[in-house]
């Protein structure tokens, strides 16, 4: 079973960017290369079931489990020593990508409150999104009692295309609310 956005992506959204940016071959169109989800876990040195949690969520909203991130060097003034747990976070690719997104763009974020559309300005360059997530219940699988904070994500979108121009046009073509200037 494919998901629906692949579906979407090769059927309707290359045939229209090929035909917007006058590309000669396929493999030219920008496409989805992975999608991470990030978190970080400032209090997980002090509180493990803070961690424990956080994998939990992040494993039901991305349907896969979460990498541990450790601190690389000890800084006193955060109370952080070598090796400690200081984040989550996941890499999909794939099937799981495709499902990812489109479960963002049609789902999540609609849920917002006061929701006018995302900034267009977070591309880094090189066509590649990401957009910062203030608290997990904007996910229709995280259910409301069994969180015990709210607690945001980073998620980042890695694209193929060569500039933001072509990002923006491939994200737009898959559904993704950008707001006006």
């Amino acid at each position: 079973m494919t998901a629906r956005l692949k579906t979407l992506y090769q059927e309707k959204i290359v045939p229209q960017l090929m035909e917007q940016f006058q590309y000669t071959n396929i493999h030219q169109v920008p496409k989805l290369v992975k999608v991470t989800v990030n978190r970080g876990l400032g209090e997980a040195a002090q509180n493990a079931k803070a961690l424990e949690s956080s994998i939990n969520e992040i494993a039901t909203i991305t349907g896969q489990k979460p990498v541990v991130t450790r601190a690389k060097k000890a800084i006193a003034g955060f109370k952080i020593r070598q090796g400690m747990p200081v984040g989550l976070m996941v890499t999909l690719r794939g099937e799981r990508m495709y499902a990812f997104v489109d479960r963002l763009v049609n789902l999540a974020l609609p849920r917002i409150r006061d929701f006018r559309g995302i900034s267009p300005k977070s591309f880094d360059g090189r066509g590649n999104y990401t957009l910062g997530v203030r608290e997990q219940l904007i996910f229709p699988e995280v259910d409301y009692d069994s969180i015990d904070q709210i607690r945001g994500m980073d998620i980042s979108i890695i694209t193929t295309a060569k500039n933001d121009e072509e990002g923006r046009a491939l994200l737009k073509a898959m559904g993704m609310p950008f707001r006006d200037q």
